[in-house]
This record gives structure tokens, sequence and C-alpha cells, in this order.
């Protein structure tokens, strides 16, 4: 059985990809069982900085790796928060401070359309020179208020097109469905079937 590595700590992320994978014979391990810290994100684009956490797992463990990079993505900021989406407020992972900045900056500005975009990387070995790319991009609508206790991050103040309610109050079986994780985890799918 193959083996990769997933480049988080993030237990929900980890049970989804071991799901996703099981399939195709691909057992995977948290980068925290290698006491491997995170890559530095210094990439331009939420492709650049997927491949540099691929690249830096593979590099420390020697095995194949899985990172994703993602975040939000407002149209009448040009794109803005982007891959700064954690720390946009300045604090990584503020996930209320990233909010209030989000919609102070929004205030009076009539174009609401944003998307959330999952970008992932695999990468065979550290210096793979084809890593596989998949990416999701969710399209909705910023509210001026949060609503909801689910989800996390942005998910309160993003109501996704077609729905009435904003992401923090789908259940977490319907975000997995339609979310932009969830829509890159298709992408992938479809590549390792190919």
């Amino acid at each position: 059985m193959t083996q990769w590595i997933i480049a988080s700590g993030n237990a929900g992320k980890l049970r989804e990809f071991s799901a996703l994978l099981a399939p195709f014979a691909i057992d995977t391990r948290p980068m925290s069982d290698f006491a491997i810290d995170g890559a530095e994100e210094n990439g331009l684009s939420f492709v650049e900085n997927a491949i540099l956490k691929a690249r830096h797992v593979a590099a420390a463990t020697g095995l194949p790796a899985l990172a994703d990079d993602s975040g939000i993505a407002v149209d009448a900021l040009g794109g803005a928060p982007g891959i700064y989406s954690a720390r946009y407020a300045g604090e990584h992972g503020n996930d209320g401070g990233n909010i209030e900045k989000l919609l102070a900056d929004m205030r009076g500005i009539n174009n609401r359309s944003a998307q959330f975009i999952c970008v992932l990387a695999v990468c065979q070995s550290a210096t793979d020179p084809m890593p596989l790319i998949a990416t999701g991009i969710w399209r909705g609508q910023l509210l001026t208020a949060p609503a909801g206790n689910g989800g996390f991050g942005y998910d309160p103040i993003f109501q996704p097109n077609g729905m009435h309610c904003s992401a923090a109050e789908l259940s977490a079986s319907e975000k997995g469905a339609i979310s932009h994780r969830a829509l890159a985890i298709q992408s992938l799918k479809a590549q390792l079937l190919g």
C-alpha cells in the first residue's frame, strides 16, 4: 500500500483525505507523525503555496505528500484577502478578527460576490517535476453580518450561490458535499482515476 503524508495538522482534513484516498490503496499519515514544522508560505498564489507545502513535507519524509492552500477571494477587493485569508487581520487563524476586517473593508460596497478557493497539490517527491494540481471554487456572496455557528473561518459571512443561508448554517455533511474543498477533492479523484 502506498503511503502519502498530509501536509496539515488539521484532523478534519486528515479524515477527509483518508476517506478520499482509501479506494486508491493510499494510506495517509499527518505530518505531525514526523514532527515536521509547517513550510513558509511565501508563494504568490494558492497553487504556489500548496506546492511549497507538499514539497516541504516530501523533502522531510522522503514520501509523497498532499497539501492544500485555500481562502476566500472577494471580487470588489481584487481577490483579497486571497492567500492571506488566515492572517487577514494580522494574526494567523483569528477568525473573528478576519471577519470583522473583511466586513469593514466591504462597508458601502454593493458588489459582494466572492468565492472560496481550494488548491490541492500532490508531490511524489521533493523534486517532482509534475505535481498533481486540483482546484475547487465555491461561488457566493458576502453577507453584511455573520450568521450561524457551524463551520470555521469566513463561513458565517459567506452565502453560497443558490442558497438562503450562510455556509456556517449548513450541516457538516451538506457543506462537505458542495464546498471548495469537496470540489477540489472531486477533481483530484478524477485525476487519480485517469
